[in-house]
């Protein structure tokens, strides 16, 4: 999960019947001729699908094989936890009860266009019916070498998964996940200083990974931290931004020097009350950039140009057809791709363009291949 938002099914539905109004001409993927999503300006940018199929599309990265990857939070799932644990604060400021299952929840990269399983034994779980039965399972995945490192957001007791907390998990291919650090463990004996007790979500809802040195960098959205996990499984804080910043759901990271870090902000959705945090490796936060809505994305290309991803920018609830790409050149900001259905993570490819995960959540999933796509922007400037 983003973290917790006032989502109301009603908001999802809508989201869901006009998610199809949103890309307009034939389906393209790999280098078949774009499909100009709704919005965009061709002066900027061009945008194609680059694959389809996925279920609540979130964290993506190319792998030293050059193939892409995406995490997926899946399809949920139907298990309760109800009377065993706490659980994650209902209605009306939270989402649970939470459902799940002890599989879903799924890793898959693209192969000549075309969608392909490469794990799904992660857990899948999803919110309450009063918040749109919201799927989260894998947030996002890194590679140490060439090992595949995957981030959960899906698994722990109050997500209505037993014996499959959030952590990171180790990949080999299809086999069973090795579980490497427990996250929900550690911020249940490491509190932050300012959780919001009418928002809380026992085991967390981690969102973006970045490895940098040997080393995995983790950011939690609900309770509002950035995490250093070695591949040994030590975890230890490098900032708790709620101290600072108070709850701000921090959700996107990236490395440019130091870290970047992207925050959603609690719902409603007001424009403009999002942010870029700067945070030395120390812990040292100041402010980069401000005025931006739904942050749920941050990447440079190789110019040192920044780039956000804004989930939705009108005020209220999440609306497809809503997101963008907003590129940063000191006090200079240009729109570069808008129109876009509920994005939710991009990344940049070998070959320069911007990939970004589209219809990340809402409508709901279907097996094996669901609603999500990546969309590939090919920048032309």
């Amino acid at each position: 999960m983003i973290s917790r938002q006032n989502w109301v099914r009603g908001t999802l539905l809508t989201a869901a019947a006009a998610i199809a109004l949103t890309v307009s001409g034939p389906v393209a993927a790999g280098g078949a001729k774009p499909t100009i999503i709704r919005g965009v300006s061709p002066s900027s940018a061009s945008v194609s699908i680059y694959a389809t199929g996925f279920n609540n599309p979130r964290g993506l990265k190319f792998g030293p094989d050059g193939h892409l990857y995406v995490a997926e939070g899946g399809p949920g799932g139907s298990d309760s936890t109800v009377g065993q644990c706490d659980q994650a604060a209902g209605p009306p400021a939270g989402p649970g009860p939470y459902t799940g299952s002890t599989t879903g929840g799924r890793i898959s990269k693209v192969v000549n266009g075309t969608r392909v399983t490469v794990n799904d034994q992660f857990a899948s779980s999803q919110t309450s019916a009063a918040f749109g039965f919201l799927v989260s399972g894998v947030a996002d995945i890194a590679w140490i070498g060439n090992t595949m490192y995957a981030l959960t957001a899906g698994g722990g007791c109050s997500h209505g998964v037993l014996h499959h907390p959030n952590g990171i998990y180790r990949v080999n291919g299809g086999a069973t996940p090795t579980l490497v650090a427990d996250l929900g463990e550690y911020q249940m004996h490491h509190p932050v200083a300012h959780p919001n007790a009418g928002d809380f979500e026992p085991d967390g809802t981690w969102y973006g990974m970045v490895a940098v040195r040997g080393a995995l960098y983790a950011v939690e959205p609900n309770h509002g931290e950035l995490d250093k996990i070695t591949p040994g499984g030590a975890i230890s804080r490098v900032v708790d931004i709620s101290a600072s910043q108070g709850h701000i759901v921090p959700t996107a990271i990236a490395q440019h020097g130091v870290f970047y870090v992207g925050n959603l902000n609690p719902f409603p959705i007001t424009p403009g009350s999002s942010k870029i945090l700067r945070i030395t490796p120390d812990g040292s936060i100041s402010v980069a950039a401000t005025g931006l809505t739904t942050v749920l994305g941050v990447a440079f290309d190789n110019r040192a140009r920044m780039y956000v991803l804004e989930n939705t920018v009108t005020p209220g609830g999440p609306a497809p057809g809503e997101g963008d790409v907003v590129r940063i050149i000191g006090g200079h900001r240009e729109v570069i791709a808008s129109g876009l259905a509920l994005p939710t993570a991009m990344t940049f490819g070998p070959d320069g363009a911007l990939y970004v995960s589209n219809v990340g959540f809402g409508p709901p999933p279907s097996l094996p291949d669901g609603p999500g796509m990546v969309l590939r922007i090919q920048l032309n400037d």
